[in-house]
């Protein structure tokens, strides 16, 4: 089998970089070219010491970019669609990493990004990147666009409840605490390190974009009210989601719900359900899933009431980003979905 041609445009992110480690060991891939304007003309392990040794591919500019296979777009938010008519002349098949073509609907996204999409007609046209809600429809698609991190963690514990009609719909609240490799590798006032440094900080406790992916995911043709709040914490890697529904049959009990997780998910490579009741890892913790493309999720429910506590951890850079866009891939190309993907994490980390 001929290797695809595959290249990034905006490669020296942290983002960029996960995908451009993991195109690197995957077999049916021909690594052609990795954009970035600030390093241009430099090795990529300029951008990504951990690559040294491993590749001396370098860094292109935008304006140098090549036809290939397969684009993967890891451009800042609002790039990717100043420039898709660009890349579509360039790749047969694009998977974008911003938030660009997440929401199918205009007016969701003028509501969320505070601006007008210039590509309106194109949103219908991207899958949305979670492989467990849409496969198929990767499958028979040229264009995914791949889910936000916190957004992930979220639909992916949520979704089984959801799709099952098993919660109240007007009272889902999720609280998302997520590492400092979320902002990027910009530095900023907030991300310097005696400020960032040891905290737990509430920086969205309304109104944060990924709301709008977990709105659009779940409704299931109904009307929904989810409340999302995000805490940063001073870890790099990691995204932990503990979301609170209310379970509309008081007879549900907590075996009702394995049987749920188990149908929806027990088939699925990169889904673990964890709940054990002894141990120091008895439910989710993002800190083992470092490098892993692995979602974890427990739950526990209530004994004085209907609500059901819903524990979802992933490494925000892996399925919550790079990690997940390749899986988008092997999907796309009709690769074994696990390639380049099976890394399990460290433990001790």
């Amino acid at each position: 089998m001929s290797k695809l041609k595959v290249s990034i445009a905006g490669g020296s992110g942290y983002t960029g970089g996960e995908v451009a480690r993991l195109l690197l060991f995957h077999p049916n891939v021909e690594f052609k070219q990795i954009t970035s304007e600030r390093f241009a003309g430099k090795f990529i392990y300029k951008a990504h010491p951990n690559l040294r040794k491993v590749t001396n591919l370098k860094f292109s500019s935008l304006a140098e970019l090549e036809p290939c296979d397969v684009l993967f777009l890891c451009l800042p938010h609002g790039n990717s669609m100043h420039g898709m008519a660009e890349f579509k002349k360039l790749a047969g098949k694009i998977i974008d990493l911003s938030g660009d073509f997440r929401l199918n609907d205009k007016e969701d996204y003028t509501k969320w990004y505070g601006g007008k999409h210039v590509l309106p007609d194109s949103l219908t046209e991207f899958v949305y990147g979670i492989p467990e809600l849409h496969r198929e429809e990767m499958r028979n698609t040229n264009y995914v666009s791949s889910a936000g991190c916190n957004a992930t963690a979220a639909i992916l514990g949520l979704y089984p409840l959801f799709k099952n009609k098993l919660v109240d719909l007007d009272r889902t609240v999720i609280e998302v605490k997520g590492g400092s490799s979320e902002g990027g590798n910009s530095p900023s006032e907030a991300s310097h390190h005696p400020e960032r440094n040891d905290s737990v900080r509430s920086y969205k406790p309304t109104g944060h974009r990924h709301q709008a992916e977990v709105l659009q995911e779940l409704a299931f043709g109904e009307k929904i009210r989810v409340h999302m709040s995000m805490t940063a914490l001073g870890i790099v890697r990691g995204a932990l989601a503990t979301s609170h529904v209310f379970l509309n049959h008081s007879a549900i009990q907590e075996k009702d719900i394995w049987k749920i997780y188990r149908k929806e998910y027990g088939d699925e490579p990169f889904i673990r359900i964890v709940k054990e009741s002894t141990g120091t890892y008895r439910f989710p913790e993002p800190k083992l899933l470092i490098g892993s493309n692995y979602c974890d999720i427990g739950f526990q429910k209530d004994s004085d009431s209907n609500r059901l506590v819903i524990i979802s951890a992933i490494d925000n850079l892996m399925k919550g980003a790079g990690g997940q866009a390749v899986q988008a891939f092997n999907i796309m190309n009709g690769f074994e979905e696990t390639t380049a993907l099976e890394f399990p994490g460290l433990h001790p980390i």
